[in-house]
Order: structure tokens, then sequence, then C-alpha cells
């Protein structure tokens, strides 16, 4: 979401739908006490300490009901802000203000959740050469968002989708009768730039695939020894990754294991979000 022009093609659909399911109609609260188009402004407050992310979305929710609404922006992306803090100031129409505040906080709460909760996790793996990477366990409809938010909170993202890596879990192989066959079948598909990733549960399937040439080796709930024997033995003929259950309780425990990346999907599933809200609307002179 760096770009604007492709930041514009993606979200602004995803932006309207969310808009299209709170106001399906009308909004007839505002509509009532606010009949006619006014100017005003309202402050963004932050309302806890933690990680902003998501301004852009939230301007730009207001922006696509008015494109007259302006943001001013007290603090940008990435920043640590504190309770009681001005974040921003919106400019327009006051019809505007209303309608869209739910949305666009909704936005801006979720996405800063996600970083504050990233940013903490982050944090845990400090000095050490680990990655760490979210997972495709995100909201239907909002990924391009939380995984925009665990980027601003020092997270990093694994795959976007489908369509994007390979990675063969435990039902592929499964499906593809065994690791060997589905590293054999996977390079024999996808062009030779992609990398295989596998998914292992045991040693016989870590030496499985470091045989069958797997590029990154995925393991996946395996316990603290396990994982340690399992980097050993690999010794840096793939690229190395744990998962499974990993939250900020946990994960300095794993530093030790050796591996290159860490994924949690904590980071998107189970982050609270962070209190912003809109306050001291008032009308301004045209």
């Amino acid at each position: 979401m760096n770009n604007p022009i492709t930041e514009k093609l993606h979200i602004d659909e995803l932006i309207k739908q969310a808009l299209r399911e709170d106001i399906s109609n009308e909004d007839i609260t505002t509509n009532a006490v606010m009949p006619k188009a006014k100017r005003g402004t309202v402050n963004l407050l932050c309302k806890q300490s933690g990680v902003i992310a998501g301004l852009n979305v939230f301007a730009r929710t207001f922006e696509l009901l008015d494109p007259e609404t302006k943001t001013t922006f007290l603090c940008k992306d990435g920043d640590e802000v504190e309770a009681g803090q001005i974040l921003a100031v919106v400019e327009g129409d006051i019809r505007v203000l209303l309608s869209g505040e739910r949305t666009a906080l909704n936005y801006l709460q979720r996405m800063s959740g996600i970083a504050t909760y990233t940013h903490a996790v982050a944090s845990l793996l400090a000095g050490s050469k680990i990655k760490l990477l979210d997972t495709r366990k995100t909201t239907p409809n909002m990924r391009i968002f939380e995984k925009y938010a665990v980027r601003v909170g020092g997270g990093y993202n694994h795959r976007y989708n489908l369509s994007d890596g390979i990675l063969l879990k435990d039902n592929h192989i499964d499906a593809a009768g065994g690791v060997a066959q589905a590293i054999r079948m996977a390079k024999q598909y996808a062009s030779f730039v992609r990398k295989i990733e596998v998914e292992v549960e045991n040693m016989d399937m870590v030496k499985e695939a470091v045989e069958a040439g797997a590029d990154i080796i995925m393991l996946d709930n395996m316990t603290h020894d396990q994982m340690k024997e399992a980097v050993d033995y690999i010794a840096g003929r793939a690229e190395t990754e744990c998962s499974g259950n990993v939250t900020k309780e946990n994960i300095a425990k794993l530093i030790d294991v050796g591996v290159d990346y860490i994924s949690s999907g904590a980071l998107t599933h189970s982050a609270p979000i962070l209190d912003v809200s809109l306050k001291h609307l008032k009308a301004v002179e045209a």
C-alpha cells in the first residue's frame, strides 16, 4: 500500500463494499439531524497506546463518500501513539463525517491493533536473525489491509494468496501420496523460479523433504527438541520455518531453535483492536 495508484486499484472497491454494508440505502439518523450540507471538522482521537496503521485507508473512506473531504494527519503509519493524542483532523461535509465514521474507524482500529500486536511480538525476537511472518489466517476481504498492518508493525508477509507461492501442507502431501512425491510433482508443475516449501511434522518427513530438494521446510507443531534436531539435520540445505500456535506468550522460547522464520497466525486472527474515535465535531464557516 505504498504506491498510491496500486492502492486505489486494490482497496477502493473493498472500502465501497464496507460502506455499502453500513449504508444500504441511507443514513437515516444523519439525514434526520443534518438535512443540508454543512462544512465541519472532527478530531481523530487515540484512546489507548499502540502503533498506528491504516491512516490512508481511514482518509480514503471519507474521500469515497465525498472527494472534497480533507484529512490532516498529525502522525504517520508506524508511529507509536499515546492515549489522548490527536492523530488527525478531518474536514468536510458533516453528513459525510457522520456517515463514514464507523467504517473508517473499523479499518483503522483493526489495522492498528494488528500493527500493535505485531510490534510487541517482533520486539521479542530483537537481536536474532529470525523474521516474523504472518499467515493466510486473515479476515475475509481484509487481507490486503491486515498484511499491510503486519509490515507496519515490524513483521513480514508470508505468501499473499494461493497464487503467490507453493506450500505443500499435510493434505497436499496426503493427496500426492507422500512428501517426496508432492515435491517432485510441484517441481514438474511450477516454474523453476518458484521456491517449494513443505510442511513437516516429524523427523522422517524432514529427512524426506531434504532428500527431495525442498527449498523451505516448515516445522509444524513439533516439540522444541524435535525442531532443534530437525534444524541440525537440515544444516542449511533448506531454509527453515516453524509454526503452530505461536503467540506473544511463547515466541521467545523458540529463538534458540535456530530457524530462519517463525510464522504466527495470531498476528492477524487474535490481535485486539486499538481503540480510536472521532470526537469534537463542530461546524465551520464556508
